[in-house]
């Protein structure tokens, strides 16, 4: 026993498409990293960032998703540098981060470490000056009694497309090609579930008959991501909440139980659900694992590493404990990297993953079963025939956590 403790475009261009090692961890034992390109280093650019895709890849990352990397709409433009997914041509690079052979460079790199490279994807909306709005037929877009195109909430900065026009399905289909034709594995598909499942089935069907080891990653939590829309992952935004909560000492041991057997009886059986503690989204509106989760946030980081049907995700920064919202329309970058005790964190979460398929997302993870449930302390095992994993979570005050292996 080893126990372990731890207090787009109509035309595609043709360009050679680099492939990852195929030493990579299979997608059930992945660990996804999301990278804010603009804050993930000082110069902001993909340039920049491949220089440090080796800590990455010492640090054990598997999956690196990239936020969205095409240029930005100037019509109704928030802030000084925009919204990533104010998106104004679905086939083209930022400026702000280079050139398309900087991002294939990138591409290359990562591969050669073994790191696969998932780009996010806006389906739902473009900025209101993107080059389909005056490119393409008007009824692309949904539009008011005006005719001018409309927007979700207060996202002034976007237009919504009109997924009734089957013309808008072959225009992101081909866009989806064009990326695909760089060498990228996948997609992290923004507001999955705004735009008709019908729409992702028939998408992801067709990439992947020609890019079979495509990997797809919804926001949203709808089952039929997976059963109908072919998605690999979907976003565990009840447990996240949940996490909060607990941090917080609203809720404990009960709810959580509650949330894994009703989680378990919806979702396939095959379905990954993205666990964390941090994103983007949260990062910049909620607050940072700090704020929302206290002297709780790496006990919390442990169970989206170890709880059934979990993939977990680090988000920039937090394998150095930056503490700190990021600007979201303008430059806001994190310090000089430093390897400090998040990052051995993070390495060490990331190394019991991989060394214990008991771990693993969907079907092939070892079976949850509950020990104890005394004094705030649950007590849970992953287990298959030949690996087991038992994880010990304080769920108060002091928190606490342990992880023994065999």
């Amino acid at each position: 026993m080893k126990k372990i403790l731890f207090a787009i475009c109509a035309a595609l261009m043709a360009v050679s498409c680099s492939q990852p090692k195929a030493s990579q961890q299979p997608l059930e034992n992945s660990v996804v990293y999301e990278m804010n390109v603009r804050q993930y280093t000082p110069e902001g650019t993909f340039a920049a960032a491949a220089e440090q895709l080796p800590r990455l890849a010492e640090m054990g990352v598997d999956i690196v998703w990239l936020m969205p990397i095409y240029p930005i709409g100037v019509e109704g433009r928030k802030g000084t540098l925009g919204s990533y997914y104010a998106v104004k041509n679905y086939c083209d690079i930022n400026p702000e981060f280079g050139t398309l052979e900087d991002f294939d460079n990138f591409v290359a790199e990562a591969h050669r470490l073994g790191l696969r490279v998932v780009i996010d994807w806006v389906a739902n909306h473009t900025s209101p000056d993107a080059v389909w709005v005056t490119g393409q037929d008007p009824t692309w877009y949904e539009r008011d009694a005006e005719g001018n195109t409309t927007f979700t909430a207060d996202w002034s900065d976007t237009a919504n497309l009109n997924y009734e026009n089957k013309d808008v399905w072959k225009g992101m289909q081909d866009a989806l090609r064009f990326w695909m034709e760089r060498g990228i594995d996948g997609f992290r598909c923004d507001m999955a579930c705004e735009v008709p499942l019908e729409f992702w089935q028939e998408t992801i069907a067709g990439l992947r008959a020609d890019y079979p080891h495509m990997y797809w990653l919804a926001e949203g939590e709808e089952p039929k991501l997976h059963s109908l829309s072919g998605f690999n992952t979907s976003y565990a935004w009840e447990l996240h909440h949940m996490l909060n909560a607990i941090a917080r000492g609203e809720k404990n041991i009960p709810e959580l139980l509650e949330y894994i057997e009703k989680d378990a009886q919806r979702q396939p059986e095959n379905a990954f659900r993205l666990m964390f503690t941090s994103n983007h989204d949260e990062n910049s509106w909620a607050g940072t694992e700090f704020e929302r989760m206290g002297d709780a946030a790496k006990l919390m980081a442990v169970l989206t590493f170890t709880l059934p049907n979990g993939q977990p995700l680090i988000y920039t920064g937090q394998e150095m404990g930056w503490n700190k919202r990021f600007e979201f329309f303008e430059k806001d970058h994190i310090p000089a990297w430093e390897k400090n005790e998040y990052f051995d964190f993070y390495k060490w979460l990331i190394g019991i993953r991989h060394d214990n398929p008991a771990l693993a997302a969907g079907s092939k993870g070892g079976k949850f079963e509950v020990v104890s449930t005394e004094d705030s302390t649950l007590v849970f095992t992953r287990k298959l025939p030949d690996n087991k994993v038992t994880v010990k979570a304080q769920l108060k005050a002091p928190w606490g956590y342990e992880i023994i292996t065999e």
